[in-house]
């Protein structure tokens, strides 16, 4: 039984999360390993807290793609993995684990995870949510905000400083990957139907 890897992309705020939601609920499939590309940053540890707060989080050498690779092909093959758990208020990737069994879907979240070659070969489905720069920004100081501890005035620096260049640079260029562009996210219901009823039809085929 061959499992269906599909990635989910966007801009950070772009409402990647209610779209992995939304396709859960419409494939009708309550097996989902769930690996989000924000847990394999590279650990930060060796560097000074204010050094670690300065760095670029949003150019792709900050991730640890050539784990999250082996990780998709274990998972692929039916094995189980350990997912690193990363500590955003220290920047650094902290002695947890998370184990994620294998299952039929396979769904990986991440705003860079279309930059990368090897990554995107390993997809089956390449989904990417196009959502407004303003409504963005608001969604990333919110969470930012409310659950990484940040002050405002970070935020607002760290945006302007690397996240908007780095979406200019290579989150948006590789949007012309993708499969399917859903604006407005999971509340686009025509496109959000359309998606399912692909899976659904890939689903079958494995079976």
């Amino acid at each position: 039984m061959q499992p269906v890897v599909i990635g989910v992309a966007g801009g950070t705020g772009s409402g990647k999360t209610t779209v992995a939601r939304e396709i859960l609920k419409r494939a009708g499939t309550k097996q989902i390993s769930l690996i989000q590309h924000d847990a394999y940053y590279k650990d930060l540890s060796d560097l000074p807290l204010a050094q670690r707060a300065m760095f670029n989080f949003d150019h792709p050498d900050a991730l640890d793609n050539e784990l999250l690779i082996t990780h998709l092909k274990e998972l692929k093959a039916g094995r189980a993995i350990e997912m690193p758990v990363y500590d955003f208020k220290t920047h650094t990737r902290t002695k947890q684990v998370q184990r994620v069994e294998p299952s039929r879907v396979i769904l990986v979240e991440g705003i860079l995870i279309f930059a990368d070659k090897q990554l995107r070969d390993l997809m089956d489905v390449k989904i990417y949510v196009d959502t407004d720069p303003d409504i963005r920004f608001i969604r990333r100081l919110q969470r930012d905000i409310a659950e990484r501890g940040r002050t405002m005035e970070s935020v607002i620096h760290q945006y302007l400083t690397t996240v908007r260049p780095m979406h200019q640079e290579f989150v948006e260029p590789s949007k012309r990957y993708a499969d399917v562009i859903i604006p407005e996210g999971g509340f686009n219901e025509v496109a959000m139907e359309m998606v399912a009823a692909r899976i659904r039809a890939l689903l079958e085929g494995s079976e």
